[in-house]
């Protein structure tokens, strides 16, 4: 590819809006960090981007993305590569061949639609109301614990830790270690973060494949025994044929790694996004029934996962842009939920936005993310405790946060932070 679909600059263009992209920017560190003055070149310069010297194509309006989601049969959702960076700073593509399944998220119709149907009813929002109660608990001690001492890095004490805990008792995995399954959710991820080299992604690659190893060990202790939770869930559904044994290990390593991961990344964000405004803090004090909809701008703002992959059984066109057969294509859920053609105030917190859940930021059309309710309450609880036994919690000024080092995953590597006791 060439780089086609980067418009010419409007003669009434403002002159505050970015210049055109550069190929290398996509994985530049300080863009991965803030990203957003690049979305927004790309919204105005290259809505479809043929990223140069490669066969990637990131697509970044809402209404563009919004349209490629739709259109599963053009854009399908079946994974055929993973990409990593290469020695000229540039996105490659690791083919997968065979190794590539499609399962659930990864999966096209009709057969999204039965792996669906066969784990939805247990992560749909009653489900979640009945487990409220202990996520609440666990969130409580958490931040008690750490409200004790002062302060915080925020991630590892409960940013990651009490989402993996919940989606580890959700699945119903037995003996499991909570800090190799957080590992095998942070892998499963960086394999799709697209800034490590070929050697790097070999490696992750490599260790995905040993936490299979395990996860399929207890699928064969519930296809052995029945058992409860999702774990049991997909048991049921190898056993009426809708999943081979392959493809229920991989959604189990889906759900974990997704769950773990999305809400990982959301409560970070959420608590960087009220560490830097006390006045937001003071507002959702006084009137708790304002955090949901703060969750969903927190959502809209820093979306988890800021792209998932798409791929193209044929050529086709987009927004004026041919796309050929074999490209690999990002849709960005990160630039579309900026757009201020869609958004007013885009770039701001509004608690009295009007759809507040019209964002993308877990996914769009039949890829809705299942766990998304999931997320929800957990996010709720960890907002609830900390603004309930807070006074104040600030970012630490001797130890800035960190993102991760990911194109794809918007969370905190650290979020160290100083909290005043209510």
């Amino acid at each position: 590819m060439t780089g086609r679909g980067i418009r010419e600059p409007h003669g009434d263009r403002l002159p505050d809006v970015p210049a055109p992209p550069d190929a290398r920017q996509l994985l530049d560190r300080a863009v991965i960090d803030e990203p957003y003055e690049f979305y927004e070149a790309l919204r105005e310069h290259a809505p479809v981007w043929e990223v140069p010297g490669t066969d990637i194509v990131t697509v970044g309006t809402f209404a563009l993305v919004a349209e490629a989601a739709g259109r599963v049969g053009d854009f399908s959702s079946h994974i055929d590569c993973l990409l990593y960076r290469d020695a000229d700073g540039l996105p490659a593509r690791l083919p997968l061949g065979a190794a590539g399944v499609q399962a659930l998220a990864t999966a096209d119709p009709p057969v999204h639609a039965e792996h669906r149907d066969t784990v939805f009813p247990s992560l749909v929002a009653a489900r979640m109301a009945e487990l409220e109660p202990d996520i609440a608990a666990l969130a409580d001690e958490r931040v008690r614990r750490s409200v004790d001492e002062g302060s915080v890095e925020f991630m590892s004490v409960v940013g990651t830790a009490v989402p993996i805990a919940v989606i580890s008792r959700l699945i119903g995995f037995r003996d499991s270690d909570p800090g190799q399954l957080l590992q095998a959710a942070l892998d499963s991820t960086a394999m799709l973060g697209s800034t490590v080299d070929h050697d790097g992604l070999l490696a992750l690659m490599l260790r995905s494949a040993e936490i299979q190893e395990w996860v399929g060990g207890q699928l064969a202790g519930a296809l052995a025994e029945p058992t409860d939770g999702l774990l049991g869930t997909v048991a049921d559904g190898v056993r009426s044929g809708t999943f081979s044994e392959f493809e229920a290990v991989v959604v189990l390593h889906t759900l974990l790694s997704a769950g773990g991961e999305s809400t990982a990344s959301l409560l970070g964000n959420a608590v960087r996004i009220l560490a830097e405004r006390p006045d937001l803090q003071a507002d959702l004090r006084e009137d708790p029934g304002l955090i949901p909809p703060f969750i969903e701008e927190a959502l809209r703002l820093e979306p988890p996962f800021r792209f998932h992959l798409r791929s193209v059984p044929h050529d086709t066109a987009l927004g004026g842009v041919e796309v050929p057969a074999g490209a690999t294509v990002l849709l960005l859920w990160g630039s579309a939920n900026r757009d201020p053609a869609t958004f007013e105030r885009a770039g701001s917190v509004d608690l009295a936005r009007r759809v507040p859940r019209r964002h993308v930021a877990f996914g769009r059309g039949i890829h809705h993310c299942v766990g998304a309710p999931l997320a929800r309450t957990e996010a709720g609880a960890v907002l609830r405790a900390l603004l309930a036994r807070t006074s104040e919690f600030t970012l630490d000024p001797d130890r800035p946060p960190r993102w991760a080092n990911s194109l794809m995953v918007r969370r905190h590597d650290e979020l160290p932070l100083r909290l005043a006791p209510a």
